[in-house]
């Protein structure tokens, strides 16, 4: 868990990414319990009910399963779920608004394309 949350940002959406976040990068594998509402709201100091949105959240995206009186549990499709709910909001967030200021800029698909290996180059790949 991140030391502090972010006071910009809903907590119960941070808790839901950290999650995910746990999730991608392999600390959260499939079949694990994940922390619970009260062991959120522990850390953080903050009411319970606000973790359980978020973890609530990923319950029905079908990431965590609930099991009675034992907790949260990482499902099978949980990471693929996540990375592909990612994609696509890394594509509304970043690659839409990319293209229409590149549009803007008049610059055509190629153009780009060699913006985006120039870094690549640079770092030797």
């Amino acid at each position: 868990m991140k030391k502090e949350l972010d006071e910009n940002k809903p907590i119960f959406l941070q808790i839901k990414e950290q999650i995910e976040d746990s999730i991608i990068d392999g600390s959260l594998n499939s079949g694990e319990r994940a922390p619970s509402t009260n062991e959120f709201a522990k850390f953080y100091q903050i009411n319970p009910a606000t973790a359980g949105k978020g973890i609530n959240e990923l319950v029905s995206e079908g990431i965590l399963l609930k099991k009675r009186g034992v907790g949260m549990f990482v499902t099978e499709e949980a990471k693929g779920i996540v990375i592909e709910k990612r994609k696509q909001t890394f594509y509304e967030n970043y690659l839409l608004p990319m293209k229409r200021e590149a549009q803007k800029l008049e610059m055509d698909r190629q153009e780009l394309i060699n913006m985006l290996n120039r870094e690549d180059e640079a770092n030797g790949n």
